[in-house]
């Protein structure tokens, strides 16, 4: 189980959201290196970005900052928002991040994603952000009427690396993690998933580490680590003593 903690970039700085509205942010450090370099010194073993300017513009805005973040760390990097075609897919593996994650795209053209994972083995994974099971794109603002495991099972032959399920109505919220939902998904298809919204506490992560959760690839982790409300170190212990068992 890995635990990624979450760079969200907005005009060039590391901020949350609250339920990925983007009136209410919060801005945690004005140096997304700086944070990328702090958590990898911390013993994080990925990380999670999303250029949020991005998801609502349908395009890379951010890239100076993953690009700083790519030089300060040697830390494999997952990166989404705003990837939305196969140039777009090709210049950011090349560029060294480590998966990309699609999330509009793969309801719009669910086709280029699948043709992007049989390219890509290992470096596309689908995010699917829901809002009471039901599909939700363009930066979370426009909501559809597919079901997130639909969504899921579109793409369980094509070899997608991981689905980052997002439950929008906790993300940025200390809530706990939507663990009967993630866990639905998990078994409703054969592709690991990566739990993401509203982790709160070192509870939740106690919570992933036990057995129904096993199928689980991780979970990641935003406000509660900026806040203080997780600490890192307690978090990465318990998961390295639960390898080590």
């Amino acid at each position: 189980m890995f635990l990624y903690p979450a760079i969200d970039l907005k005009d060039g700085t590391c901020v949350r959201l609250e339920q990925g509205d983007m009136a209410r942010a919060t801005t945690f450090n004005t140096d997304p290196a700086d944070q990328a370099a702090r958590f990898a010194a911390q013993g994080f073993e990925r990380l999670h970005v999303v250029d949020l300017n991005g998801a609502f513009a349908g395009r890379s805005v951010n890239g100076a900052a993953v690009d700083a973040i790519l030089a300060a760390t040697t830390v494999p990097v997952q990166l989404g928002g705003g990837i939305r075609d196969m140039a777009g897919i090709e210049a950011w593996l090349a560029k060294g991040i480590a998966r990309v994650i699609l999330g509009t795209v793969a309801v719009r053209d669910p086709e280029l994603v699948k043709t992007a994972a049989r390219a890509f083995p290992n470096q596309v994974a689908v995010g699917i952000d829901a809002r009471d099971g039901n599909v939700a794109v363009e930066g979370w603002a426009e909501g559809t009427s597919m079901r997130a495991v639909d969504l899921a099972r579109k793409f369980e032959e094509a070899g997608v690396a991981a689905i980052v399920y997002t439950d929008i109505e906790r993300d940025g919220l200390p809530k706990g993690l939507n663990i009967p939902a993630t866990l639905a998904l998990a078994n409703a298809v054969a592709i690991p998933v990566i739990a993401s919204g509203g982790l709160a506490s070192i509870a939740d992560v106690e919570r992933l580490l036990q057995p129904d959760c096993a199928i689980l690839d991780g979970a990641i982790t935003g406000r509660a680590l900026y806040d203080g409300r997780l600490d890192a170190a307690a978090a990465l212990a318990l998961i390295k003593a639960r390898r080590a068992a």
